[in-house]
């Protein structure tokens, strides 16, 4: 079969595949998995304060649900990746449904602190099994110029998920009781689990990744060291670490409390707010994607303009005189909030191109471990400061400022090296797209 000529190729990569219907389709099953996870793992962003008068908790045991389970996600990061490499996308996601389930039942149905913790971790390590096989799916579907869009769409359809929480569970969870909201909602897992088995496939025919051997503990090192070399997958850890946790913290746990005990706002108009942010996130995916596919060198000054944005909203919101801030002000605060995770997101557009295909779930694991490990400290620093102050929200989030500024800092320092080494990588893909033999 002759090849294409090197201008109808231009737009892609040797060996892209062609995307189209079919991918979308496949794709499609793919990411719902990743929407029942997401609805999963912030369901108790809006059952925080009856978790705790249900288990009789304190600050700092409820925020050790979301810490563990985030712990248990970060800490399965980098496996999950080496695993998506190695056995492909439908049998890790269909691990990861099995989990993530029984981890939702094991929640619905606890009657200690202990067991409830039992099975957050359960869903933690179920969820983790999830982005990166989206991702990964994306990747042997869909031409490498579209990854950008694909990956922030995946985002949307995961915020999508929080919005099911924010909106649904929380009525459910107030109408039908704690038993019968998060163990109805279980149902959505087994249903998910029989559309990737019976329709998810890992590749289009025909573009079956070549041989790589997968086996021992020489092939795990590989990997890892060969990812971590490159400036851009830890460039992307960085641009996760620092974007990715204010929103998440807020919407995880710490955002109903704050709205409510601390800003004076009922549940029902925190729950509005809460809303905002996710549709703010959406928006925010759409456009952000959009700008990245058409401008690359967009990626960094998005990132960095939503690191300074929300450090300053934070701050107005925090230091406002008064005992609450004004309601235009929580407005602002929580559509900022929205642009987190697609920023994010960003982190991924680093990782991608600096990696070759059989690489792409590793580096995916690494750079996706960084927000969920700034999410997991700043949560459990906000729960020790809230029992230490007498529950100041304003010294407890303060923790946010200085998490950013550790990420900012190794930002700047590696933003040149990752730009250096990618545009090698491009000048080499080009000269080897123009020796295609006719």
């Amino acid at each position: 079969m002759s090849s294409p000529s090197v201008g109808a190729r231009s737009a892609s990569l040797p060996g892209d595949p062609p995307g189209g219907r079919r991918a979308v389709a496949v794709w499609a099953v793919g990411v719902s998995v990743y929407f029942v996870a997401v609805i999963f793992r912030t369901s108790l962003g809006v059952a925080g304060l009856d978790a705790a008068d249900r288990f009789h908790v304190g600050a700092s045991a409820l925020s050790t649900f979301s810490i563990l389970q985030l712990l248990v996600y970060a800490g399965m990061q980098i496996p999950v990746g080496l695993l998506v490499d190695r056995l492909g996308t439908k049998k890790v996601l269909a691990i990861g449904v099995v989990l993530f389930t029984a981890g939702q039942v094991g929640f619905a149905l606890s009657p200690s602190y202990g067991m409830a913790l039992a099975s957050r971790a359960l869903l933690g390590c179920g969820d983790a099994m999830t982005f990166i096989s989206v991702l990964r799916l994306g990747t042997r579907w869909f031409p490498a110029r579209r990854g950008p869009l694909v990956a922030q769409l995946a985002g949307l359809v995961g915020m999508a998920g929080n919005l099911v929480s924010t909106l649904v569970l929380a009525r459910l969870l107030h109408g039908v009781g704690w038993t019968a909201a998060f163990g109805g909602s279980a149902l959505a897992g087994a249903v998910v689990f029989v559309l990737l088995l019976v329709f998810l496939r890992d590749h289009p025919e025909g573009y079956e990744p070549e041989p790589f051997p997968h086996h021992g503990s020489a092939y795990v090192r590989r990997q890892i060291v060969a990812s971590w070399k490159e400036p851009g997958t830890r460039l992307g850890m960085w641009v996760h670490f620092t974007t990715q946790f204010p929103a998440m913290v807020f919407l995880l746990l710490w955002g109903l409390p704050f709205l409510v005990e601390a800003q004076g706002l009922s549940r029902a108009t925190a729950g509005d707010l809460l809303t905002l942010v996710v549709l703010s996130n959406m928006v925010v995916g759409l456009v952000y994607g959009q700008i990245v596919a058409r401008h690359h060198a967009a990626r960094l000054p998005l990132a960095l303009g939503t690191v300074g944005a929300t450090a300053a909203v934070w701050a107005a919101t925090l230091l406002h005189p008064g005992p609450h801030a004004p309601m235009w002000l929580l407005i602002v605060l929580c559509t900022v909030l929205g642009a987190c995770g697609p920023a994010s997101m960003l982190g991924f557009d680093f990782a991608r191109p600096a990696n070759p295909p059989e690489r792409q779930g590793t580096a995916s694991g690494i750079t996706n471990m960084g927000g969920f490990v700034a999410s997991m400290t700043t949560l459990l620093a906000i729960g020790v400061l809230l029992d230490v102050t007498g529950d100041n929200y304003t010294v407890a989030f303060c923790t946010v400022f200085v998490l950013q500024a550790l990420g900012l800092s190794q930002i700047l320092r590696l933003r040149e090296q990752a730009a250096r080494r990618e545009r090698e990588r491009l000048v080499a893909s080009r000269v080897e797209t123009v020796h295609v033999p006719a």
